[in-house]
């Protein structure tokens, strides 16, 4: 059975008790996180409670989260999945000590089962080229050719370009870049590159035919409404086919070519960090051992004492 299949045979979330929606709510409002963030955590409450019954939160033990912890990688979880459930209950219990409901956090020091990291998947440029550079023809092509061409000349996040919109100033052509708003509330700029203006024009001048006159969002959907972000991801999917690359491309994927390209050819890993809209520059690193990966292939490629004949 797949896991998708046992989640639709589940019992439904247990409820949350009110502490737990105060903090959420708080996220919410305050921090203003993205909804599928909140998501998430919502989720990784709700089996905590789970997990814990019938035993109260405010209940719990250090022993009791190494247990949990546990339990779920033996259940098959990798250590990364187990490692964001840890962040999300440590940052509830935290808050909730410091709203002086209990005297210690359960969670601190404890530490998930380390995994293998593995490095994002990217397209070689020559793929990239492929797949955007194929001629389509369909009744949406100028929208979804301007939608993947922002991914990768921009680097855009998927739901930073299901939320450009015409009326805000994210979108200005004169200057050539988008200003979104990321992670955690974080806003930056970020360039339009000479291929994806051309795509971009090209939709604007077909917008009209297919957008309702009070929907302000820069790409929409069949109906003239805002794109949702999944239907998004089935128009790659769809164009990637129809290129006939032999690749599933989906949207985070042009996101890291985009990095890895950009580094390859500047090696300016600050300036990756900024495009990407990234806090830490230790999340733009993966990008180093790609552009090594990337190195290492042409040297056993091109050098005559590469490799063992």
């Amino acid at each position: 059975m797949t896991r998708s299949s046992t989640r639709d045979t589940e019992a439904p979330p247990p409820e949350l008790p009110a502490i737990a929606e105060r903090w959420l709510d708080m996220l919410r409002f305050e921090r203003r996180l993205a909804p599928l963030t909140l998501k998430n955590y919502r989720r990784d409450l709700e089996l905590l409670v789970s997990l814990s019954m019938p035993r109260a939160l405010d209940a719990l033990s250090p022993h009791d989260i190494r247990r949990f912890a546990a339990r779920q990688h033996a259940g098959g979880l990798s250590g990364r999945s187990i490692a964001r459930q840890l962040s999300t209950w440590r940052g509830f219990f935290g808050w909730w000590g410091e709203q002086g409901g209990i005297p210690a956090n359960p969670v601190t020091g404890i530490k998930a089962p380390r995994s293998p990291r593995l490095l994002p998947k990217a397209l070689s440029p020559e793929q990239a080229q492929a797949l955007l550079d194929t001629p389509q023809e369909h009744l949406f092509a100028s929208r979804d050719k301007a939608m993947f061409e922002l991914l990768y000349s921009s680097g855009l996040r998927l739901s930073e370009l299901a939320s450009l919109a015409l009326d805000d100033g994210s979108v200005d052509l004169a200057a050539r870049e988008i200003t979104v708003t990321g992670k955690r509330g974080k806003t930056r700029m970020s360039p339009i590159g000479g291929k994806a203006m051309e795509a971009l024009q090209l939709w604007l001048a077909d917008r009209p035919r297919f957008a309702r006159p009070e929907v302000h969002a820069l790409f929409v959907n069949t109906r003239g409404h805002a794109i949702s972000p999944r239907s998004i991801e089935v128009a790659l999917t769809q164009w990637a086919q129809r290129s006939g690359l032999g690749v599933h491309v989906h949207p985070h994927m042009l996101r890291h070519s985009f990095a890895s390209h950009l580094l390859q050819s500047s090696g300016d890993l600050r300036a990756v960090q900024e495009l990407l809209g990234h806090a830490s520059i230790s999340a733009t690193q993966i990008y180093t051992h790609l552009d090594f990966q990337h190195l290492a292939k042409v040297y056993d490629a091109a050098h005559p004492r590469a490799r063992k004949k």
